[in-house]
């Protein structure tokens, strides 16, 4: 044996056997080294042959890969268990078959070594011409102590017929070396595990395809689990990343176990897993950033609560418009453009924001989201963007709730004139959405409902009462609130004529036996005015007025039509229906 050594200088060893090349230059490709440390000349002279015991371990210093060719200068050498295997065989040399022969890969026309023919043995190796350590550990049945055999008691039979390698395994010699099973094996011990793959034909490889694979199943995995995330979610996908890393172990494993292939599962179990997590984290990032921005764009319109819920769930949120169901509530200070001229416009902006404080609470409390003010009018609605099953009730109780409201607001400012708002509330069917430019754009409501709202808040003025109420939403809330039918009219625009409601208040009036009177003489009423029963129906009015002088206005107005028919007749196909043009003023 000799050790090749990367300083030269000193005598280098005999060559004993003869090299042919197939394919590349196996000197080019070999490990090179420098000098080398040969055995006694006398020694070397008389053996039959003449190889390195250098091995090649890894950045962790474990022993992995044993060259069978190293290279001193430009000459090539064998390494001591290739050559052991040569002298046994009585073969004169050795075929390097190069990367290219035989049908062999090249990796981009380098130099590169394919496999060693020795004698009858053709031994795969790496690019270097090393083989790969098929490590089973060190055991005790490959050693026979050199004292048996010095005093006799060594059975001839554990060595007879066997490849015998003569050499030192004790710890104060320091030839130890780390491999993948043990932590420090005998050097001399590693050459006979090698010699075993040899003979055995029990040699590990590493298919030049294995990175390419390893490299295109990463891609696969990543692309997979990018797409798995947007549609089936980080839990999924974190499953999807583990199941993949498993295969690839496995994989690795049997092909380990059945092939004697090694492919590196780790890397692109790591690189899966990594991607998982990566997009996993993007994800929660992107979730968070999808949060904020419900926040910021619905904080605006939707009661904290609401919001709050929405950012939990932004799919609920459908961006773009939709159709949907919607109670609609539009509110107005009557009489604002008078009101608004007397005041200073600083003071004008302290009113309005003090006025419209209350009235937004009164609105979000019951779950409603603004959609705008418009001056001193607010236009709300519910069951947008989150749904709402009830949303015609929760609109009446805001109204009723924006009454009292307007009371404390008032009570607040006795010495001036008190606020008076008109609220109009419909129910239909509306596209919600956001809506507007690419520049600027809103979250609002659109349709025909929308406009039959704002019509019903301009006529409460006309019919003195204060919240009108349209007929789909009034049946919605039937014996859940007072709410009094006060005249059947045409909108504009319309065929069918809708009856609108008065809201008089919540579950506790609806109870009050006045209320019933009320109901029944406004029921009567109605019946004798489309009747032309002009006498009973005036009768009916001022009873109206007695049971509750706030709907004075109300009778009024009916007053005035029977005075009008009175003296003008209606037509012979008259129904009772009033008809509204427009908005009223």
């Amino acid at each position: 044996a000799f050790a090749a050594t990367e300083r030269a200088g000193g005598r280098l060893p005999t060559l004993k056997p003869g090299f042919a090349a197939a394919g590349y230059d196996p000197a080019a490709a070999a490990p090179a080294f420098a000098g080398a440390v040969a055995s006694l000349a006398i020694l070397e002279s008389a053996a039959a042959g003449n190889g390195a015991v250098n091995s090649l371990a890894e950045g962790s210093g474990v022993v992995r890969r044993v060259p069978l060719l190293v290279r001193i200068g430009e000459q090539p050498y064998p390494g001591l268990a290739a050559e052991l295997l040569r002298v046994a065989q009585g073969a004169s040399g050795y075929v390097v078959k190069g990367a290219g022969a035989s049908g062999e890969g090249a990796s981009g026309g380098k130099a590169e070594i394919a496999a060693l023919r020795i004698g009858a043995a053709v031994v795969p190796t790496d690019g270097s011409g090393s083989l790969m350590l098929y490590d089973s550990g060190s055991l005790a049945e490959r050693f026979v102590p050199a004292w048996r055999i010095l005093d006799g008691s060594a059975d001839p039979a554990a060595v007879s017929g066997a490849l015998v390698l003569v050499g030192a395994s004790a710890a104060a010699l320091q030839d130890a070396r780390p491999t993948p099973l043990s932590a420090a094996m005998p050097g001399i011990e590693i050459h006979a595990q090698l010699l075993e793959q040899m003979i055995n034909g029990q040699v590990l490889s590493r298919p030049g395809w294995a990175p390419g694979a390893a490299l295109l199943g990463t891609l696969a995995g990543g692309i997979l689990l990018i797409f798995l995330l947007r549609s089936a979610g980080a839990l999924r996908s974190a499953v999807v990343a583990g199941l993949l890393a498993s295969i690839a172990v496995a994989a690795s494993v049997l092909a380990f176990m059945r092939l004697g292939w090694l492919v590196d599962p780790f890397t692109p179990s790591l690189a899966v897993l990594a991607v998982s997590l990566l997009s996993s984290i993007l994800g929660r990032l992107k979730t968070e950033r999808d949060r904020r921005q419900v926040r910021e764009a619905f904080s605006r319109y939707l009661s904290p609560v609401l919001v709050d819920q929405l950012a939990e769930r932004p799919e609920r949120l459908a961006l773009g418009g939709e159709n949907r169901e919607l109670t609609l509530l539009f509110s107005d200070i009557r009489g604002f453009t008078s009101f608004s001229e007397e005041m200073e416009p600083q003071a004008l902006a302290r009113f309005m924001n003090d006025f419209l404080t209350p009235m937004t609470a009164a609105i979000q409390a019951q779950g409603g989201t603004i959609d705008k003010y418009i001056g001193d009018c607010v236009m709300a609605f519910w069951n947008a963007p989150l749904d709402d099953p009830d949303h015609a009730a929760h609109a009446l109780e805001a109204a009723l709730e924006m009454r009292r409201a307007l009371a404390a607001f008032n009570a607040a400012r006795p010495e001036r004139p008190p606020v008076e708002i008109g609220i109009g509330i419909n129910t239909g069917l509306c596209a919600v959405g956001n809506f507007g430019s690419e520049q600027r754009f809103d979250y609002s409501a659109m349709g025909d409902a929308v406009n039959s709202a704002s019509r019903f808040e301009s006529l409460s003025k006309l019919y003195g009462v204060d919240i009108v109420v349209g007929e789909i939403t009034a049946e919605r809330c039937r014996g859940r609130f007072a709410v009094l039918p006060i005249d059947r009219i045409k909108v504009k625009g319309k065929a069918r004529p809708v009856l609108l409601h008065a809201l008089r208040g919540g579950a506790q009036m609806l109870a009050d036996p006045g209320f019933r009177r009320l109901a029944e003489a406004q029921d009567a009423l109605l019946a004798a005015y489309a009747a032309r029963q002009w006498s009973d129906a005036e009768r009916l009015a001022a009873k109206l007025r007695e049971i509750d002088p706030a709907l004075a206005g109300l009778a009024a107005l009916y007053r005035q039509r029977i005075a009008a028919f009175l003296s003008n007749p209606p037509a012979p196909d008259w129904d009772g229906v009033a008809v509204a043009a427009g908005k009223q003023g």
